[in-house]
């Protein structure tokens, strides 16, 4: 779950991918899920030797299990979608001040925002549910400002709806399954997405970085489920 930046990298973190009507049927997505085929095994075969190599022996990192035990899955280690990374940061902007209750509420609608946040707080605890939204935030707003740091260039946010929410969510899957992390390596590269985590656990601590993990993945299916995806499985860490 985690290597080395490129500076092709891009900054968004991104909130809790969203589903809309039209991610039915939807499989896990290339570089470009417009199509929606099988992810690429090359990518995500080339990337989980690294991290092997990388972390032998390992099976915790960031306070949570490795691989697909965890909330990471597989590490995707291919090139960023720059349009859907930015769109979705719009979607709770201002850049630079991202509010995944914004977001979540942008892409899914308010009933089901609020539907969502009172089940995931019945199930987790008020306490978790408030540090996986500080969390999040954080997360997305560091991705950004490294991301400039590097200079990346973003491009004008062209999507919105259902088409975003269809790519958002597509990008988390393995076999049907959704996975932050592996989410989190197509939009904004696996690169800076472990150098956030890094970022995370130093100013949260592992465990609120596990907690946001955990949560991701639970809300992710949810909102899959509640607007009528309910092909999207839940990873066994949640």
């Amino acid at each position: 779950m985690i290597k080395q930046i490129t500076a092709l990298a891009t900054g968004v973190a991104l909130a809790a991918g969203l589903a809309m009507p039209a991610l039915a049927q939807m499989p896990a997505p290339t570089a470009d899920p417009s199509a929606m085929p099988m992810a690429s095994p090359m990518n995500h075969m080339g990337s989980m030797s690294g991290s092997m190599s990388g972390s032998m022996g390992k099976t915790m990192e960031h306070g949570f299990p490795i691989g697909t035990a965890g909330p990471d899955g597989i590490p995707y280690t291919g090139a960023p979608d720059l349009q859907t990374a930015v769109s979705l940061v719009v979607a709770g902007g201002p850049i630079g001040d991202f509010s995944i209750t914004k977001a979540i509420t942008a892409m899914a609608g308010a009933k089901v925002a609020t539907a969502e946040v009172a089940k995931l707080t019945k199930q987790y605890g008020k306490a978790n549910v408030a540090s996986f939204v500080v969390v999040q935030n954080f997360a997305v707003n560091d991705a950004v400002k490294r991301a400039t740091a590097a200079g990346v260039k973003f491009p004008k946010p062209e999507l919105s709806g259902a088409e975003l929410a269809k790519k958002v969510v597509g990008y988390g899957l393995i076999d049907g399954t959704y996975y932050e992390g592996t989410h989190l390596d197509h939009l904004v590269t696996n690169g800076i997405h472990q150098v956030v985590m890094a970022d995370i656990d130093a100013k949260y601590g592992e465990k609120a970085d596990a907690n946001y993990h955990r949560i991701a993945d639970q809300a992710n299916v949810d909102l899959a489920h509640a607007l009528g995806v309910t092909s999207v499985k839940l990873a066994a860490y949640h």
